[in-house]
């Protein structure tokens, strides 16, 4: 008896994928919802499971091809044979089993070489004998206890002056800089001569071919996934199909910056989540949302379409690529619930545990580069949403504030956005209600 493996549904739009990898062999016992293959889509991974227990009998698409909704993947044997058999078997396999006999080992020849090899040569106890009958010893030893033989003092001013003259005006000055030990450097130049490049060589300060060079040579050539593909696509269609344009302005972060960490430790204790940044950004962008609701629309054929929701999509890198999971209805969060739904969201992101669910429905989105240490940057859209706001890093810079040049943490801010339906009056209201916002924290709590 056998059972079907097919290709579940894969959300909204989704109606083929990739097999990504097969996680067991064919011939293997499975129990039944353990995953056996994994498939790539445009969005996410999904595994899919075993439907009972038994023995992978059969697998129908390999690695890289691509299958439909409903295809089949392959199929699991159910086992019906009793357990007693399965010992009966095992036993029947013990008994067949015999140990290869070991042969026995000759010691005779080791035993006549060992004694051959300990036998001493009759020279050595002539001279011991010499030597103990002997009441006189050699007038080499009395004579030259305290002096160094001449031949030996000899040698080694032969050697300096060798090395000496086979040394180059550069690699000389070099030696004698780094006191370099010349020795066992051999020279590479005209008959022998030390150069420059030799101690170089030496020293490790001659650059060397990086370890991925050396493993996997001068070139790597590694298909793209479905993810990188798709990623790729949509930013070309956003590029190509929308009139993108960007404008900036700077934000002063003293006044988020005190408030976190005057608060900081409280808001931890009370709601077990890091307060950060993200949080004010989050709820800086729904005023301006609110006060101009053309940055939350998007265009369907002919037609404008407004929303009156608040979806904010978090851009989170991972090592597959780039992921832009939803904070839905953020209008309606608080900020401890802001942050632990971005916190949650980024380690499903991470860990490869996203939904298609939690990456459909965005409005808008905000970009971090800052974490990665961008100091400006042009965010492309997110198709079909028609603006994205781009955070970048903290730095210090000097700023005129009442007529005075001090040194405050300032942070550039970048909004793209499609000139069709956003005009630049709209625009740069919307960035300078984020930068007010965002300057004065007290105008989140009031709704201004």
């Amino acid at each position: 008896m056998s059972e079907k493996i097919v290709v579940p549904a894969l959300g909204e739009s989704v109606t083929e994928a990739t097999v990504s990898k097969w996680l067991k062999n064919q011939g293997d016992k499975v129990l039944s919802d353990e995953p056996l293959v994994e498939l790539e889509t445009d969005k996410v991974n999904v595994e899919v499971p075993s439907p009972s227990n038994g023995t992978l009998e059969k697998i129908s698409v390999k690695e890289g091809e691509t299958v439909n909704v409903g295809s089949l993947l392959g199929t699991v044997g159910v086992s019906l044979k009793p357990k007693e058999n399965k010992v009966e078997e095992k036993k029947e396999d013990e008994k067949k089993y015999s140990p290869p006999l070991k042969k026995p080992i000759k010691k005779e020849k080791k035993i006549e070489i060992e004694k051959d090899e300990v036998s001493e040569p009759l020279v050595l106890k002539e001279e011991e004998t010499k030597f103990k009958n002997d009441h006189e010893e050699p007038l080499i030893l009395e004579e030259s206890q305290d002096e160094q033989p001449l031949i030996l003092n000899d040698l080694s001013e032969d050697k300096e002056s060798i090395s000496e003259n086979k040394l180059s005006p550069a690699a000389r000055k070099m030696a004698a800089e780094s006191k370099i030990d010349l020795e066992d450097v051999q020279g590479t130049g005209k008959n022998g001569v030390i150069l420059k490049e030799d101690l170089m060589s030496l020293m490790g300060i001659k650059p060397q071919p990086s370890k991925r060079k050396l493993a996997q040579g001068p070139e790597e050539r590694i298909k793209m996934t479905r993810l990188r593909m798709t990623i790729a696509k949509r930013l070309k269609q956003a590029q190509e199909n929308a009139a993108m344009l960007t404008t900036f302005n700077e934000v002063d972060m003293s006044e988020i910056i005190n408030m976190r960490k005057h608060y900081k430790e409280d808001f931890q204790k009370k709601y077990s989540v890091k307060l950060g940044f993200m949080s004010f950004f989050v709820k800086a962008c729904v005023i301006g949302l609110k006060n101009y609701p053309a940055v939350n629309a998007e265009i369907q054929g002919d037609e404008i379409v407004y929303k009156n929701y608040y979806n904010i999509s978090i851009a989170v890198g991972t090592d597959r690529g780039l992921v832009v999971p939803v904070l839905r209805n953020t209008d309606e969060m608080s900020f401890a619930a802001i942050e632990k739904n971005i916190s949650n969201l980024s380690l499903k992101a991470r860990d490869g545990k996203i939904t298609i669910e939690d990456l459909q429905g965005g409005t808008f989105t905000i970009s971090n580069g800052g974490i990665y240490g961008s100091m400006l940057s042009t965010p492309i859209l997110n198709p079909p949403q028609s603006a994205v706001l781009g955070m970048h890093n903290i730095m210090e810079r000097p700023v005129v504030v009442e007529g005075k040049v001090v040194v405050r943490p300032v942070m550039y801010l970048a909004l793209s956005y499609d000139h069709r339906i956003i005009d630049g009056k709209e625009a740069v209201s919307f960035l300078k209600t984020v930068k007010d916002c965002l300057e004065q924290p007290k105008r989140l709590f009031l709704n201004l």
